[in-house]
């Protein structure tokens, strides 16, 4: 197995087939890759303005990496195996921003120290949820800036995507050209405010490829569930979509009827939401991983 460093030196704006590949690296070697926060640790101050920042600079991911062996139809498997922290994150909101922003009449800016997996936010303690918010392959035709989710992962802002979980995640140019970024130290579903706790970090994964699975991509699934990940303009449309997806890869899978793949998730499936407040909303449909397990499905053993 080969370990790769990527710094933050190396960030993009927009994941898309003409990126430059910022590293190299072949199906099953280790990337620890460096991040900055979504604002590029623009913000310093509690008291800084909005107008201090460069707005061009918003969202960065790091990479792209491109992977040997990768091609159009495969799957890239992402294993997250560790996220670190740095010791503060910042949160911001104000006029036109999140579901409040109708009714903000000014911006905030909160800093959040971190420390022994603990967050210090409106004179409390509280615990962390590490997640990545901005996480994806190229797409095939055009660029798509990496504030905004896809068909190819990025700014899905799904808390479920953390350490010890795999995602799936579609290859539609030659080497797929992965990038990530916009971690947060904790983010509740939905994003309400329109961040979660922006953080640098360091994130370490393994990247595979899997050739001839045709599976509804983005999916995640980890010792406990199995999601499929929808983003599309309204939340009703992406809650459809990831229900359907859901829907039709157990159909495939277990060889079941449509009902019957319906009746299923209607009585042990969980539909969520990820976040409501970017260009596209996203929502995720959820099941045990132990129905999964009793219907037959065998999913990617990556060890």
């Amino acid at each position: 197995m080969t370990v790769h460093h990527l710094s933050s030196q190396h960030l993009i704006y927009a994941m898309g087939p003409d990126n430059a590949p910022a590293l190299h690296v072949r199906s099953g070697d280790v990337v620890v890759i460096s991040t900055t926060d979504c604002f590029e640790n623009q913000i310093q101050s509690e008291k800084q303005e909005f107008g201090t920042l460069d707005w061009d600079r918003i969202n960065p991911a790091t990479g792209p990496i491109f992977v040997a062996g990768a091609e159009p139809g495969d799957i890239l498997a992402v294993s997250i195996e560790k996220i670190d922290l740095d010791n503060h994150g910042v949160m911001t909101t104000g006029p036109n921003l999140g579901v409040l922003g109708d009714e903000l009449q000014e911006n905030t800016i909160r800093l959040v120290p971190v420390t022994d997996d603990q967050m210090d936010l409106l004179g409390h303690r509280m615990p962390i949820n590490p997640m990545i918010g901005v996480i994806g392959t190229a797409p095939r035709d055009s660029s798509v800036p990496c504030g905004t989710p896809g068909d190819h992962g990025g700014n899905m802002d799904c808390k479920r995507i953390t350490e010890g979980v795999v995602l799936l995640l579609p290859v539609q140019v030659p080497g797929a050209l992965f990038a990530l970024g916009d971690l947060h130290a904790a983010m509740g579903d939905g994003e309400v405010a329109v961040c979660g706790v922006e953080i640098a970090a360091t994130v370490t994964v393994r990247l595979q490829v899997l050739k001839d699975l045709d599976w509804p991509v983005p999916m995640v699934f980890d010792n406990h569930e199995v999601m499929t990940i929808a983003s599309a303009p309204t939340l009703d449309e992406a809650a459809t979509l990831a229900t359907k997806h859901m829907t039709h890869w157990l159909q495939a899978q277990a060889h079941l009827n449509l009902a019957d793949s319906s009746f299923l998730l209607s009585a042990q499936g969980n539909l969520r939401i990820c976040q409501v407040v970017d260009p596209l909303k996203t929502a995720r449909m959820e099941i045990s991983r132990t129905w999964v397990e009793k219907l037959g499905i065998s999913l990617p053993d990556l060890r």
